[in-house]
């Protein structure tokens, strides 16, 4: 580990990053690099079958052992396994690389497996995901509530 890292940071900058977008975050999900990446997987895997209209509480349904995201069973599937990805990158980057570049999202969702048909275009309408200084980053969790539609992804 880089001297940067502190044990529990990864929690806390991706709780910190999803809270910011207005984002509910069931606990042991995504605590640690690994479950947060798994869990991510899973998300990619199911929404891509399911498409990019589907909500959380469709995800839930399709999978087993994804019930603790009913905290977001109504919002869209695709902003929030979108968000997940972005926080994971960013929460990766602070903890363990001591800060991240844009180019390390690209780089974390190929090495992960993670990659989606939209990434770049999600990412670009959706600065606020990763820019901890955007002024939308808390309208994220709204729109992708009320407005899942309008999601690039799948």
């Amino acid at each position: 580990m880089s001297q940067c890292y502190t044990s529990g940071d990864f929690q806390k900058y991706f709780n910190e990053n999803m809270k910011d977008l207005g984002l509910p975050v069931p606990s042991t999900l995504f605590d640690t690099y690994q479950t947060a990446v798994a869990t991510a997987s899973t998300l990619v895997g199911t929404l891509a079958t399911l498409g990019k209209g589907a909500t959380m509480g469709e995800v839930i349904g399709a999978t087993v052992g994804l019930e603790k995201l009913a905290v977001a069973a109504s919002i869209g599937a695709a902003a929030y396994t979108g968000a997940v990805i972005g926080s994971i990158a960013v929460a990766s980057g602070r903890s363990l690389g001591c800060g991240s570049r844009i180019s390390d999202l690209f780089v974390f969702a190929e090495q992960n497996n993670l990659q989606f048909k939209g990434l770049a275009a999600f990412y670009t309408r959706n600065p606020q995901v990763l820019d901890k200084g955007s002024s939308f980053r808390s309208s994220f969790g709204i729109r992708a509530k009320n407005s899942p539609s309008v999601f690039e992804y799948a």
